[in-house]
């Protein structure tokens, strides 16, 4: 035993309850970064990463598969362990240091030690650094915590289930001045006469409406027409005749450089002008908007704006597309067309009840209408993807071959013709 006056604390010989705890405590430590870690690695994977470990052949790939589908009881058993853990490791590294350092005569510097400085070793060790490794190394971790994780799942099963219950009893108290959610309306016009069918499709729209992005209906920037505004007068007039459209977008050398709208009204009165014609003053300044903006507030814009198309851009300013008033609309009363609109080629064809030939640059919104499935079922892989070859490459993580057949869920997806920098046809087959 040794005593120390100026500190009035007093030390106790190393006994061996003391050293097993002491082993303990470190033990759980490393349980508690191991468990922390995991949460961080499961909840920060990414839409390729998720299917390499979907199409993974190894044990720890089949067991996290199994933990990312059940991302609640996942989520519940790490909160649970890893409560459990930092409990333990408290109760135990407090009774090693009572055993070990009499405080009874400085209770300050005993507080210090037993609370300050063991909650910093077990969140900087147990806590921050684990999970700033596992942010870099997500998969590598995912893969070494898949198994105990799918056993502690088992274990911690009836305490996972009660507290899952309790959040949902809980949600459901606050939830229930909610009368009608969205499921429930689109439910109920499911169920409605037949006869009512375009009725129907309007209804659904017009639920939908307030949760569709811009990104999801606009005209990507490959399928746009548009001019240089460094064109000559006569072939611009060509260009109007050939499209038949009544706004056209003007850009200088590149498309990312949008000066403005051409109003093709605007040219009439200068039809039979030369090439000397300085059309280009004509240009009316555009109007841009951001790719997540939901489409009801654009409507809102569009409206108190006067104004029938905006050029969408990209987080970095770049130009994605464009998108009309008209796009708006036919979201909610389905495709609008009058006497002077030729017939565009069909997007898709179908092949038989439950396969379709998809043309790549098909929009994701589209897809999911034809196909007759859920808007949110490739949510977990698409990405940033608007259209169904920008999904085929996040869901693939690269370009694939012709005749690859690349499957997700029910869906066989069969690349059926590209080139060299487009997946230009997809053969799309549903197992319901």
């Amino acid at each position: 035993m040794v005593i120390l006056s100026n500190l009035n604390i007093t030390f106790f010989a190393l006994s061996i309850g003391s050293v097993v705890g002491i082993l303990f405590t470190i033990i759980l430590l490393f349980c508690s970064a191991f468990i922390s870690g995991s949460e961080v690695a499961f909840f920060s994977l990414s839409p390729n990463e998720i299917n390499r470990i979907r199409t993974g052949k190894k044990s720890s790939s089949k067991a996290a598969q199994e933990l990312i589908e059940k991302p609640q009881e996942l989520l519940g058993t790490v909160l649970v362990s890893n409560n459990f853990v930092n409990i333990a490791i408290v109760i135990i590294s407090s009774w090693v240091i009572n055993g070990l350092i009499d405080f009874s005569q400085a209770p300050i510097l005993g507080f210090i030690i037993q609370v300050i400085l063991i909650t910093f070793v077990l969140l900087l060790f147990g806590e921050i650094i684990p999970k700033i490794y596992a942010n870099q190394y997500s998969l590598k971790m995912v893969h070494a915590t898949a198994i105990p994780l799918l056993f502690l799942m088992k274990i911690t099963k009836p305490l996972v289930y009660l507290l899952i219950s309790t959040t949902k009893l809980v949600d459901k108290k606050f939830q229930r001045k909610s009368i009608l959610t969205r499921n429930d309306l689109t439910n109920a016009i499911e169920i409605t006469s037949e006869s009512l069918a375009e009725g129907k499709e309007i209804l659904k729209g017009i639920i939908e409406f307030g949760n569709i992005e811009v990104s999801d209906i606009m005209c990507p920037r490959v399928d746009v027409l548009a001019v240089d505004v460094h064109t000559p007068f006569s072939k611009v007039m060509k260009v109007i005749v050939d499209a038949g459209y009544s706004r056209i977008p003007v850009y200088n050398k590149t498309f990312d450089d949008i000066k403005g709208i051409l109003f093709i009204k605007d040219l009439l009165p200068h039809i039979q002008k030369t090439d000397s014609f300085h059309w280009q003053s004509l240009i009316r300044s555009p109007y841009y908007v951001p790719e997540g903006k939901k489409i009801n507030e654009l409507l809102e814009d569009l409206q108190k704006n006067k104004i029938h198309m905006a050029v969408v851009v990209d987080e970095y300013g770049g130009t994605s597309g464009i998108i009309t008033m008209e796009d708006i609309i036919e979201e909610i009363v389905g495709d609008m067309s009058d006497e002077f609109d030729e017939d565009d080629e069909i997007p898709f064809s179908k092949i038989n009840e439950n396969s379709f030939l998809f043309d790549g640059k098909v929009l994701l919104n589209d897809f999911y209408k034809i196909m007759e499935v859920e808007n949110n079922v490739f949510d977990q892989v698409k990405g940033d993807a608007d259209t169904l070859a920008g999904l085929i490459l996040e869901i693939r993580g690269e370009f694939p071959q012709q005749y690859e057949v690349i499957k997700y869920h029910q869906f066989n997806f069969t690349i059926e013709a590209l080139n060299k920098r487009r997946i230009v046809k997809i053969k799309t087959t549903i197992k319901r």
